[in-house]
């Protein structure tokens, strides 16, 4: 029996991890992905666009058909005049006034008369002019979190599986995994940091720095906050001794450096302590390098930078790799996996722990 569920457990291990596509172009203009140690040319005739989450690529081929490909099969989408948004998880295209989603391989309709919409990681927010309504797509289910009687809008603030958004009545809520919370009336503007799950603001009501997380709201610090950042299940901010903290359900100190610069996204923190560069990640608090960096992007656990050379170096899973060190290297993050493309169209994948070039 033990046997059988570490067979079991390998297979679904591989199976997920066959869906980590990480796409590019290479020199002779063919569209390829990088999948397991392998390199994967995918179209022969130069494509038009494409966008990628985590977990799959869309793009438009050399006729104009939407396609995707989720690292097990590609399948045509559309062949009629499009635009299409895509998250980590979720695409949504609309054709006219109808707007259709695709999540893990099945297709469906969320309206015929869309306007404005955004997908992020697990949600669409969509406008329906039918019925004037604001509506959330969410685990297969479609739910309207609030009508107008004027002109539609889209709600103040949209995270990964977090909307809040100010209905008729100047009532500001949250629309949670299905839930709604109430947050109160206010008639001003009320400025919201919107991660994974969590969400901050200063709380006019009751003067207070507040945390929403997992359907909870905490009072984080009793005074506003000026700087503050969600990130995936966590709030970075400035307290009032200009600290770095983090918060989830209780206050962590980050850094009592007051740091110059900090950012924050999916599971990282980033910041400057002594004209070096830190990040706070799922692997703890590390140095990243010994010097402020040019540039950088972050994305679930990963922070690829520009390195002392002009080039590229990344932190994964809590060690820093050297990637390359030509100068002005272009690089991507598509789940932990850094993408580098060379000048000449050549490509360096850095993935778990190893470098491949195509």
């Amino acid at each position: 029996m033990h046997m059988i569920k570490s067979i079991l457990f390998v297979l679904i291990c591989s199976q997920s991890l066959s869906q980590k596509v990480v796409p590019f172009v290479d020199f002779n203009q063919f569209f390829k992905t990088f999948e397991n140690g392998f390199f994967k040319q995918l179209e022969f005739q130069p494509i038009r666009d494409f966008k990628a989450g985590d977990d799959f690529v869309a793009y438009t081929d050399t006729r104009g058909n939407l396609r995707i490909y989720d690292g097990v099969e590609r399948k045509d989408i559309s062949n009629m005049l499009f635009t299409y948004q895509v998250s980590d998880h979720l695409m949504a295209y609309n054709i006219g006034p109808t707007l259709n989603l695709w999540d893990a391989g099945k297709l469906q309709t969320l309206t015929y008369n869309s306007k404005e919409y955004v997908v992020k990681d697990s949600i669409v927010v969509y406008e329906d002019t039918r019925y004037n309504s604001v509506n959330v797509y969410w685990r297969n289910k479609k739910t309207p979190i609030y009508n107008v009687t004027g002109d539609l809008y889209m709600p103040k603030a949209i995270g990964d599986n977090i909307v809040v958004y100010k209905d008729n009545g100047d009532f500001y809520k949250i629309f949670y995994k299905g839930e709604f919370y109430n947050i109160g009336v206010w008639i001003g503007d009320i400025q919201f940091s919107v991660g994974t799950d969590v969400l901050a603001y200063n709380d006019p009501i009751t003067r207070t720095f507040t945390v929403f997380y997992k359907g909870k709201f905490f009072d984080a610090e009793s005074l506003f906050m000026q700087k503050f950042k969600a990130g995936r299940g966590f709030v970075a901010y400035e307290d009032a001794n200009g600290n770095l903290c983090r918060f989830t359900t209780s206050k962590e100190m980050v850094s009592d450096f007051s740091p110059r610069f900090w950012d924050v996204n999916d599971d990282v923190i980033l910041w400057d302590e002594n004209a070096r560069m830190h990040a706070y990640s799922k692997n703890g608090v590390h140095e990243v390098s010994n010097f402020i960096p040019k540039d950088y992007k972050i994305k679930n656990n990963v922070v690829a930078f520009r390195n002392i050379y002009g080039g590229v170096s990344a932190l994964v899973d809590g060690k820093v790799h050297e990637i390359t060190n030509v100068n002005d290297a272009e690089y991507e993050i598509y789940g932990n996996t850094v993408l580098v493309k060379m000048f000449n169209y050549n490509y360096i994948v850095l993935s778990d722990g190893k470098k491949y070039t195509n």
